[in-house]
């Protein structure tokens, strides 16, 4: 046998690692204070917002908008 094959995760090794990660979570949940969430919230909206706002609106924008009003804007 193989290093390999020694430790190639079986059908199990799934369902392990979601029921460790699960209850990681809950213990997390249980003893993280509101103090500490706020900042953990904050990061995960700032983390997501960003590309939005920094790819999707222009995209948007620029499909929308009509050349004309662009370039009214852009002398402005």
């Amino acid at each position: 046998m193989t290093d390999h094959e020694q430790h190639a995760p079986g059908p199990a090794d799934g369902l392990q690692f979601r029921l460790f990660w699960s209850a990681h979570v809950d213990t997390l949940e249980h003893h993280l204070s509101i103090n500490m969430w706020s900042p953990l919230a904050a990061v995960t909206v700032v983390l997501i917002a960003y590309p939005i706002a920094r790819f999707v609106i222009p995209a948007v924008l620029q499909a929308v908008v009509p050349d004309v009003v662009r370039t009214v804007l852009n002398l402005i």
